[in-house]
């Protein structure tokens, strides 16, 4: 885990906000009917986002280096998800640090 990623990566909005879409994918994105097995189709991240695909693909790409996303491509598609065990772990360590 590096820590000064996450913060970088954590330092802008449209980040945190993707973060917390991810959180519960089932009530951010209900009007979709998709199954997120997988995690969420990064085009439902850039639709909801409003931004470029370019812009978006670039916010999680940040994310995805920084540790907080995981990324599955399934045949066409790039399905996202929180990695949670390093999302714990920047908790616990900011915990213990401040």
């Amino acid at each position: 885990m590096d820590a000064n990623l996450i913060h970088k990566a954590l330092a802008n909005p449209l980040r945190r906000e993707i973060l917390a879409w991810l959180k519960t994918p089932d009530d951010v994105f209900a009007h979709e009917r998709v199954a997120f097995g997988q995690g969420v189709p990064l085009n439902l991240i850039q639709a909801r986002s409003g931004l470029s695909q370019s812009t978006v693909s670039a916010h999680v790409a940040a994310l995805i280096a920084a540790g907080l996303l995981v990324s599955t491509r399934v045949g066409q598609f790039v399905f996202l998800s929180r990695n949670e065990a390093v999302i714990e772990a920047f908790i616990g360590q900011i915990g213990r640090g401040l």
